[in-house]
């Protein structure tokens, strides 16, 4: 069939000459994973060879880091961003292949991404580093496949970002966050202003499911030092309240099994004997919403939000917060970096040594309160002149 005039259009069906459809249309729907309907194979096999390379090699990629990396969704969603904007960036500089891609065209990429353009702001070290990272990966994946001679992207390093220190609460903020979130128990009381409507009393007893679900929710991620995504994701049959153990899934779809502490273990078993039934759970989730389904990451967020406030916390709690002050406090207790790396799931102890530099602050406190030639000036006959 005939083109109905110059520009970059296909036909879409041949039963409906009528419609048609850009190749721009068609690159984006493959980029979003939708999937294509018979009347639009044609289109996607009309697309021109040189344009659609590019975009194949990514959804293998992909695929690959689907099936045999076993990625978490949010983690796709990521790469599939950064390979959308890698693709625009090499069409833009007419590349339809990785084979005319070399390490200098890489390089400018990466000073695109700091620099930003009209559709993008510009990304910081760490999220640039985050997408050259995806890149890598893909052009490894294509050097591995066979596709090009070389891997281009192996020389470009990407940028090294400011290390910041994780921030942790300290025990006594723990304690009064955990406080805010509801009972302990059922009929210990709730600070004043606690519950989902504020109307707890202190001294008052309570069995209000909100607030056993957030006093059971905070104690896990503090006690166990789980990623929120982790928290909201359990099943009742991943939780041994007799052993006192939780199997978490973490990222890649790794397992691990940690141990659950006894203020953790009090809050969910008030939780699931007297909160969890009342809610009518239509599934095996162990924290589920006012409906019975599983709760999101949105409600578990704001669980912390408004516990937080009312325990006269500053902004900016996260459950990540909860997280680094898992790791901090054990360290501070003299536990070893490695059961630290184990109990957080981290793939390379590299990570989990970030939190030793926050110890190492407290240490030099000790150090100069406790050791007597700390601080102290040597006798002035010992001084230099």
């Amino acid at each position: 069939m005939a083109y109905p005039g110059p520009g970059p259009f296909i036909e879409k069906s041949r039963r409906r000459p009528s419609r048609w459809v850009t190749v721009a249309e068609v690159a984006a729907r493959v980029d979003a994973g939708a999937d294509i309907a018979d009347g639009s194979r044609a289109a996607e096999a009309a697309l021109p060879e040189a344009v659609d390379a590019v975009g194949d090699l990514c959804r293998r990629y992909v695929d690959h880091l689907t099936v045999e990396r076993g990625l978490a969704a949010n983690s796709l969603s990521a790469y599939r961003r950064d390979l959308r904007r890698y693709r625009g960036f090499l069409a833009g500089r007419a590349r339809h292949s990785l084979a005319g891609v070399d390490e200098n065209l890489i390089a400018d990429f990466l000073a695109a991404l700091r620099v930003g353009d009209e559709e993008h702001q510009p990304l910081s070290a760490s999220s640039a580093a985050r997408t050259l990272v995806t890149v890598r990966g893909l052009h490894r994946f294509a050097h591995r496949e066979g596709e090009v001679a070389d891997d281009a992207a192996r020389p470009v390093r990407p940028p090294s970002a400011a290390k910041r220190l994780p921030k942790a609460l300290s025990v006594a903020e723990v304690e009064a966050l955990l406080a805010a979130a509801g009972p302990l128990w059922p009929g210990a009381g709730l600070p004043a202003g606690a519950g989902p409507e504020g109307g707890g009393s202190e001294g008052g007893g309570t069995n209000d499911p909100a607030a056993l679900r957030a006093r059971a929710l905070l104690e896990l991620l503090y006690g166990t030092g789980a990623r929120i995504s982790e928290a909201v994701g359990l099943d009742v049959d991943d939780l041994d309240l007799g052993t006192g153990s939780v199997l978490l899934r973490g990222k890649g779809a790794k397992e691990r099994m940690v141990p659950v502490g006894s203020f953790a273990r009090r809050a969910l078993e008030a939780w699931l004997v007297r909160g969890r039934p009342a809610l009518s759970p239509r599934g095996p989730a162990i924290f589920v919403n006012n409906r019975g389904g599983r709760i999101s990451r949105q409600t578990a967020w704001t669980v912390l939000q408004q516990a937080a406030k009312r325990a006269g916390l500053p902004a900016g709690v996260s459950p990540h917060v909860l997280r680094h002050s898992f790791a901090t406090h054990l360290l501070d207790g003299g536990a070893d970096v490695r059961v630290v790396q184990e109990l957080l799931g981290h793939a390379s102890v590299t990570t989990t040594q970030v939190y030793t530099l926050v110890t190492v602050d407290r240490l030099r406190e000790v150090y100069a309160a406790a050791h007597p030639r700390a601080l102290a000036l040597p006798p002035a006959d010992l001084r230099p002149d």
